[in-house]
Order: C-alpha cells, then structure tokens, then sequence
C-alpha cells in the first residue's frame, strides 16, 4: 500500500514545474501579476512599492510558508488547505472593490488538511485538553472535517483553479505550489 501511495505521488509532483529563470514562468503569466509573484519570491525582485494590490494569493494557513511579497501587493487569504469556497465573500470583495485581476491559489505538500480523518483522535484530545466536552468535540471534528479535507494537494488546487475560473470568468486563476523542503513556489501543469 504504501509503495503504490508513493507511486501516485511521485507521479502527481511530475506535474510540478520549477521556476529559477524568468524565462521559466509559463508565457501566460509574463509580465502579470502572477509572473511577478514568482519574480518576487522565487527570482528575490526587489521589492517595489505599490500603491495598490495586483492579485490574490489564496494559501494555507500552514506556518511553515511565508511568501515573499512587497507590502500592499496582494491580498493574502489563508486557510486550511487554502480552501476557499469558504471565503467567497473576501474573494469578491478584493475583485469587486480591490480591483484585482489575478489569483494565485497555492497549495503545498505535507498539507494538514489531507487525511483529516487519520488525525481525529488527536483533534479531538486537543479539543479536550482545552476544556471541550468529548461530544462537543467529536461533532465540531465530524461537521467541519469534510468541509476542509482536500483530498491530494495538486489534484485540490486544480480543481479550485477550476472552480474559481467558473465562477469569475474574466480572473486569472493560477494553479500554483509551494514545496516546504526549498520554500519555493512551481507551476502546475495542467492537463
């Protein structure tokens, strides 16, 4: 089982492409606010002041990530597994009042939000340990934990990009992700 695991996630981080050069950033996001999100936090850009912010960043709000971004760039968006169906009135917010064009939704490996199930136990004797009441705290678990589980991280930020494309036809939805052992941000392919 656990060969066969490995196997389809050495398979779904094939589709992970890196960016060291400018000239790595798919041809789409050259020169938008996307292709500067790379040139910022991959490339080290200096940082320049803006006035305004130019996209979305929806990421997980996993502490081991830090984006590398100029002050009043983004809007940043975190939650569990970067999950934003949850977070729609923010989104519209940004696009309809922000003005923003792009959004960047950045999934990352060793999520938490995967196998939510294998972590109840745990969970719970948190909830607990606070002061929770074990049935109060095995329901939070039950109702929220199939909100946020996201399933394999590649295959959730791809169908959010999916999502979110539908639902704002005229935004550009990156698909992108976060790699915790170089804290660098790839592109994914989409197929």
């Amino acid at each position: 089982m656990y060969v066969l695991c490995r196997k389809v996630r050495d398979k779904k981080m094939e589709k992970l492409i890196p960016v060291k050069t400018k000239e790595d950033i798919f041809a789409k996001y050259q020169d938008t606010p996307i292709g500067k999100l790379f040139e910022y936090h991959n490339l080290k850009r200096l940082h320049e002041k803006q006035t305004s912010a130019q996209l979305i960043i929806g990421m997980c709000m996993d502490n081991r990530k830090r984006i590398s971004i100029p002050e009043n760039f983004a809007y940043v968006i975190r939650t569990g597994g970067g999950n934003l169906r949850f977070n729609e009135f923010q989104v519209s917010y940004s696009i309809a009042l922000g003005k923003v064009k792009s959004i960047a939704l950045v999934g990352h490996d060793r999520c938490g939000m995967v196998n939510l199930i294998s972590k109840k136990e745990k969970f719970i004797k948190g909830l607990l340990d606070i002061g929770w009441e074990p049935s109060v705290a095995e329901d939070h678990f039950m109702h929220f934990a199939p909100m946020f589980e996201i399933g394999n991280e590649i295959d959730f930020v791809l169908s959010e990009a999916k999502r979110l494309r539908l639902r704002y036809p005229k935004i550009e939805v990156a698909p992108l992700f976060y790699k915790l052992e170089d804290n660098l941000l790839y592109l994914i392919r989409e197929d």
